[in-house]
């Protein structure tokens, strides 16, 4: 999904990413050169910055400039994002993110740790200088981060995990974030309240169709597509929706159950990623984003019409179109 950005197509979106770079830079500076580089590390390696994407698309959306606020409000979601992934990566045990050792293979899960929380604590002290609505809403929205990693690893290697519970997980690890982002932007541009509740709107469901399109992603696309190990989800016992529409499949179910439940070593994974694929998992799963999109899209009609608008409204088709041809 690395070219979904590009379908904002706006002028002022470089100015605003190299701001967001610097003010990220900035952030992750410490007393201790130690601490700097490894809190550091992962903004050193990149990433789509969707998160400060979505805090300025919304100003700029809602006829607002893109301030220093803006952005630093954008730099407080993304830090917290970058923070939780110090913390997933110790859970997963992962070696590498975004092409890079992770900071827990790099140097250890104690370490990894507490530099996820001095990440979690930047983005709390940039989010109170923006005033106590942003500062709560941020505090709340890493309680619903925590919650939906919860649920997940509540749900962990269970074939009878509930699309309910599917849904409710990644709305606290990835819609929540991409929700905040835009409502963050939207307050600090001062924009009307229904704006506001629109912006949020928009980003919980292009969050939620986010997140769809990624477990797709996970079990259609290579390797090399992904640029990391595919059909990971499954080998550490994440069952997203295009696996549990595929267990309650006639026509493949009752083969794939027996093999999830458990570890799977690469063999099994193959042989299950192919049984889901074969089933009508996948499709339905794109059919739910594009209606998550579909709702996104229509929030967004208590907007002004202007080209930040109508760039957000193709964020989701592009999403779409980012799949693999199958």
């Amino acid at each position: 999904m690395s070219n979904v950005l590009a379908a904002l197509d706006l002028p002022w979106l470089a100015d605003g990413l190299a701001r967001t770079e610097d003010r990220l830079h900035d952030a992750v500076v410490a007393e201790d050169p130690y601490l700097t580089e490894i809190a550091g590390h992962l903004v050193g390696a990149g990433g789509k910055r969707l998160r400060p994407v979505l805090a300025m698309a919304a100003a700029a959306a809602g006829g607002a400039p893109v301030s220093d606020d803006v952005v630093s409000g954008g730099v407080a979601v993304e830090l917290v994002h970058i923070g939780s992934l110090y913390h997933d990566d110790v859970m997963d045990d992962a070696e590498t993110r975004r092409g890079v050792p992770s900071v827990n293979a790099k140097w250890g899960n104690l370490v990894a740790i507490l530099s996820g929380d001095f990440l979690l604590a930047r983005a709390s002290e940039l989010a109170a200088s923006l005033g106590t609505e942003v500062a709560g809403l941020l505090a709340a929205t890493i309680g619903r981060l925590c919650e939906g990693q919860v649920g997940e690893l509540k749900t962990a290697f269970s074939p009878d995990r509930s699309e309910d519970a599917y849904y409710a997980s990644i709305n606290g690890k990835t819609a929540s974030l991409l929700a905040t982002a835009a409502r963050i932007g939207g307050i600090v541009a001062d924009l009307p309240r229904d704006q506001i509740d629109a912006l949020t709107a928009y980003g919980d469901n292009f969050g939620m169709a986010f997140q769809l399109i990624d477990d797709v992603l996970d079990l259609v696309a290579t390797d090399e597509e992904l640029g990391k190990p595919s059909g990971n989800d499954m080998i550490e016992g994440i069952y997203t929706l295009p696996v549990l529409r595929a267990l309650g499949d006639g026509a493949v179910g009752a083969s794939l159950r027996p093999l999830l439940g458990g570890p799977l070593d690469r063999d099994t994974r193959d042989r299950a990623r192919e049984m889901v694929r074969s089933s009508d998992g996948v499709e339905y799963t794109i059919s739910m984003a594009q209606n998550f999109i579909a709702r996104g899209t229509d929030a967004l009609d208590a907007l002004p019409s202007n080209p930040t608008r109508d760039g957000l409204a193709r964020l989701g088709d592009q999403l779409i179109e980012s799949l693999p041809r199958r």
